[in-house]
């Protein structure tokens, strides 16, 4: 009998949470490094990571019916877009029904990951946390979002501002815009939100500027969540669904050209579109105002690219974030994270005990993508999964990547993923990893145990194709 893999989940959000849930299921033993003071992660507004970038009327831009757990459904009275403060109380709820609260340790910041590559340890992985610990585990999992640190605009703007910048990392509460004239840049659904909330409260009407225009989605389409009417066609191949849900959207709101918005970069299920019913409403009051991308900066003004200037006193880059994993060397991770491939995105072409959860960017809710990779993880590190040789495994990241950027470019290709496509694929996957299982005779040992020794059987596996998704 083998020892149980012991493993190292880095983030307690819901990743990290769903990982430790999947890997307790299989009898793993799990820690959770944790840098914040409580579960939820990003989604907990008075997390002590200081790293959340929730506001107080952030509410889901997804359903609850396509964002819950399947193993932990929410609430059957909760509204279907449950605000911040709820999917903060719900992830707790979950850590504690499945016994993974008691493995996190809170304030653990991981400051180091790194491979032991010769000696008795070999092949263990020691996790370094900012305390000064160290503990060796058999597998690392990331899980630590990429939602947290801000990314400003590069290269700047030109010109000098003289009044106050923020980033929609930094935003709470409306008051910080009360009688103020506000500018906010973006199209994503932190701008949108930011830009109605201040329209309450700016000394004039709020200014929203970009540079390329994105799909408006409202909440609700034929009296259901839209992402449900999405769901009622997900079976269909891609291009068809993007036609019909244009010709639908088109049909209920309009065109963002309608209301002075710059027409879309792509087309829906191409570039990830913004959810909201109210900026649109506040756009036809003239609440919020249309602007063009950025020229330059000048003092107490902003130079627009059709010539026009307006005075601002605050401006809200609602810019986007980084991807950042700052305690692995780029020997894991290469220069860029955004570009590192994996298989089925979660697992390390060069190494599967390093895997990762929720790296990934979906047409879809997250809760679900990061459940299915969960499992994904658990089956392989607790002996029920064997992974495609690694040389085939190469071969299906580089297949995944061409059809990721003939439909989404270049803007993050690698970590793209079809939402309804990805969580089906995962079934096929593990069903694939058990038949490559039986026909080496059952004999597949996770590729690290609990004894610090390294198990080869998942390279030496014959190649087989898997079940990928056309991501």
């Amino acid at each position: 009998m083998r020892n149980p893999a012991r493993v190292a989940v880095i983030g307690a959000g819901a990743a990290g949470l769903a990982t430790a849930k999947a890997l307790l299921d299989v009898g793993a033993d799990v820690v959770v490094h944790e840098k914040g003071d409580r579960p939820g992660g990003l989604w907990n507004r008075h997390n002590g990571s200081g790293l959340s970038p929730a506001y107080g009327s952030l509410h889901l831009n997804t359903s609850k019916g396509r964002t819950q757990f399947a193993d932990h459904p929410m609430p059957a009275d909760w509204v279907d877009y449950p605000s911040a403060d709820l999917v903060a109380g719900y992830l707790a709820d979950y850590a504690d029904t499945f016994g993974v609260s008691e493995h996190i340790r809170f304030g653990s910041t991981v400051t180091r990951v790194e491979r032991e590559e010769t000696g008795p340890g070999r092949g263990a992985w020691t996790v370094t946390t900012e305390d000064g610990g160290a503990d060796r585990y058999d597998a690392v999992v990331v899980a630590n979002g990429h939602n947290w640190d801000p990314r400003l605009p590069e290269p700047e703007y030109p010109g000098t501002f003289d009044g106050v910048q923020m980033h929609a990392h930094d935003y709470r509460d409306p008051e910080i815009f009360r009688g103020r004239h506000v500018l906010v840049v973006g199209m994503g659904n932190s701008a949108m939100d930011i830009a109605v909330d201040a329209s309450y409260v700016a000394a004039s009407p709020v200014l929203l500027s970009a540079r390329r225009g994105v799909h408006i989605v409202p909440k609700y389409l034929f009296g259901r969540p839209a992402d449900a009417t999405g769901g009622a066609i997900a079976r269909l191949p891609w291009r068809i669904r993007q036609r019909l849900a244009e010709t639908m959207l088109r049909l209920a709101v309009g065109r963002p050209e309608d209301y002075d918005l710059p027409a879309p970069a792509g087309g829906l299920f191409q570039n990830h579109p913004t959810v909201s019913d109210t900026v649109l409403h506040r756009l036809t009051h003239g609440e919020v105002v249309a602007r063009p991308g950025i020229e330059r900066l000048d003092g107490d003004r902003v130079v627009f690219t059709d010539g026009s200037a307006e005075r601002v006193d605050t401006i809200v880059w609602a810019t986007g974030y980084r991807v950042s994993i700052p305690f692995l060397s780029e020997r894991w991770i290469g220069a860029d994270p955004e570009k590192l491939p994996l298989h089925h995105r979660v697992f390390h072409l060069d190494d599967p005990s390093l895997a990762f959860v929720g790296l990934m960017q979906s047409t879809g809710a997250a809760l679900p993508v990061v459940e299915a990779q969960a499992k994904l993880v658990a089956a392989h590190l607790g002996g029920g999964y064997a992974l495609p040789g690694v040389d085939e495994r190469r071969r299906i990241a580089d297949r995944t990547l061409r059809e990721a950027r003939a439909r989404w470019g270049d803007k993050r290709p690698a970590m793209r993923i079809d939402f309804d496509a990805y969580v089906a694929s995962v079934p096929r996957e593990l069903a694939a990893g058990r038949k490559r299982l039986a026909a080496h005779g059952g004999a597949f040992e996770p590729p690290l145990t609990s004894t610090g020794t390294s198990a080869t059987s998942s390279d030496a596996t014959a190649s087989h194709t898997t079940d990928e998704v056309s991501a």
